[in-house]
């Protein structure tokens, strides 16, 4: 089955860096000033002239030779800036100067321990870092391991002794009175960040997102709201919308809101520093929040935490859900209270797709109102096919891949010819997820990629921890899988299990003190939504087919039949 977008084509993607996307041109026109950041925690804020400064002397700081004050950073010179540190004000500003003079960045997740950090720095070859202050001890010990020069660690926002920060590097060449820089010339297919995924199995792999992607993304929004407005043409708003994210800008959906989608159109944005469901309820009517775009497992939390149905949350005129599968019931519960939002908006996106590729109409746009459970209808500007496992085109309401393509389809996954190969095919993007379409060309999310989990919705790689046990010093393992099984937050949501077999030194050990050694290690390396929260099995062999390929399916069939079993004694 093929499927294209109902909406309008959106305009062609330029050869031009991605920040006049944001910021616009010089001649094009500003909008007035206005609030564009608050600190959830502490209360500061910074407007949108002062942000649009910041990021052309962030950008001269860091892109200035070293004569004139600056790190001398460019992509022709093979830099890599890795950001390691939760959601503030100064990421955002870090983000667009280094988009501006086209330097690549590498996102680094806040969550990383050492040995995660050390293998995304080899990944993406890393040859600076931006870092929260207090992250510096796992950061100097994960560079170390990469080989990166200690004096190539700067902080971020804050203050770390003998460490320069991003506002220190502003400072430095203002003494010197460096002029500014002017925004880089790339073209479209320039590198511009890269985004960590696991895509659809094995280690996590670095999605690589160009200027062209980011354009792509922004014009597609456009369109997009363009059409909305037509259906419900609601009055000129007499200031910017009040946004709350506490999304992590590292991943694709928070980067997204907070650094690229800001811009288009005036938006204020409350920042949380990271998850906490305390916070967020609290920040809602404090400053009237208008937006939040959720994960599903924050709305799990949300509707379950005491202060959900105590605190006002009349300010909220509009929802949305991505990053994961939201389950109907968990919809349900959420809109009973949130009064004055009347739909949740909700979307499919992953990072090869630089953000989304599907989203929920609003009711009655192109005549359409999505039940539900509906995933939605393709973005303006995608294209897409619903294969069967065979190759062949499925039809309407039979399940398939879904592949798509489109402008902001990523280029490849950085360094791995291999993975690019299988995942990026004739121009198409397979997803390694299931849907179906119906006759309204409506798709329904089906069911998750084969061997990826999403816990909070974040990918966890089972071949990632599966090989993390395997590394354990003392060789108590011979043989190992690791699957999803019921226990999560949600329906769809599922908790990581490893089934293993044990080495003679995990049997003299015995099953028990293996277990428990298994875990502090697993506990130690990896982060905590990585955690084997589905627990434990020790099995005399893992199952495979004839050509060796692990059948986690078995075992997890097995696992859940003993568990139904249970539940009904």
């Amino acid at each position: 089955m093929y499927l294209k977008s109902k909406h309008p084509q959106p305009p062609s993607v330029p050869d031009a860096n991605a920040y006049f996307a944001m910021f616009g041109g010089p001649d094009d026109p500003q909008p007035a000033d206005f609030t564009a950041h608050i600190d959830a925690s502490s209360g500061r804020q910074r407007s949108y002239y002062e942000l649009r400064q910041l990021v052309k002397e962030g950008a001269t700081a860091l892109a200035a030779p070293e004569s004139a004050g600056g790190l001398g950073l460019s992509a022709e010179a093979g830099h890599m800036v890795g950001l390691y540190s939760h959601n503030y004000m100064d990421y955002i500003a870090m983000v667009n100067s280094l988009v501006y003079v086209g330097v690549p960045i590498s996102l680094l997740s806040a969550y990383s321990t050492p040995y995660e950090l050390a293998h995304a720095l080899r990944t993406s070859k890393t040859t600076h870092m931006f870092i929260q202050p207090d992250f510096l001890p796992k950061a100097l010990e994960a560079a170390k391991q990469h080989g990166l020069p200690e004096d190539r660690i700067y902080v971020m926002e804050g203050t770390s002794a003998g460490r320069k920060s991003f506002q220190d590097l502003i400072n430095q060449v203002r003494e010197c009175g460096t002029p500014l820089v002017a925004p880089k010339a790339v073209a479209k297919n320039t590198l511009a960040y890269l985004v960590f995924s696991s895509g659809t199995s094995g280690l996590p792999k670095a999605v690589m997102i160009s200027h062209g992607n980011i354009w792509a993304m922004i014009f597609a929004q456009m369109i997009q709201k363009q059409e909305d407005e037509k259906l419900t043409n609601p009055p000129p708003p007499e200031a910017p919308p009040i946004w709350l994210l506490f999304l992590p800008f590292y991943h694709t959906f928070g980067l997204h809101m907070a650094c690229f989608r800001q811009f288009f159109v005036p938006n204020t944005y409350v920042l949380v520093p990271k998850w906490d469901v305390h916070l967020v309820l609290k920040s809602i009517p404090k400053y009237g929040v208008h937006v939040i775009p959720l994960i599903p497992s924050a709305i799990h939390q949300m509707v379950n935490h005491p202060l959900f149905k105590k605190v006002d949350l009349s300010s909220l005129v509009s929802v949305s859900s991505g990053a994961a599968y939201l389950p109907p019931e968990l919809t349900r519960k959420f809109m009973r209270v949130i009064k004055n939002a009347s739909v949740m908006t909700e979307g499919y996106g992953m990072s090869e797709q630089t953000l989304s590729s599907i989203r929920k109409p609003l009711p009655g746009l192109f005549g359409l109102h999505a039940p539900m459970g509906c995933t939605g209808i393709l973005l303006p500007g995608v294209e897409a096919r619903i294969v069967r496992p065979d190759g062949s085109e499925a039809d309407f309401d039979q399940p398939g891949e879904l592949w798509v393509r489109a402008p902001n389809v990523a280029l490849g996954y950085y360094g791995n010819e291999k993975a690019t190969r299988e995942t990026f095919v004739d121009g198409w993007l397979r997803t390694g997820d299931t849907f179906k379409a119906d006759r309204n060309e409506l798709l329904y999310f089906v069911d998750r990629a084969k061997d990826t989990l999403k816990v909070s919705g974040a990918q966890v790689s089972p071949t990632e921890v599966e090989d993390t046990l395997s590394e354990h010093p003392d060789r108590l393992i011979t043989d190992v899988c690791v699957a999803g099984v019921t226990g999560g937050r949600t329906s769809d949501e599922k908790n990581p299990r490893a089934w293993i077999v044990l080495s003679e030194e995990g049997k003299l050990k015995g099953e028990q003190a293996t277990i428990a050694a298994l875990d502090g290690w697993i506990k130690k390396n990896l982060s905590r939504y990585k955690w084997l929260r589905g627990g434990f099995e020790v099995v005399d062999s893992i199952p495979k087919n004839p050509t060796g390929k692990v059948m986690r399916r078995v075992l997890v069939d097995r696992y859940e039949a003993r568990l139904a079993g249970k539940s009904k004694l």
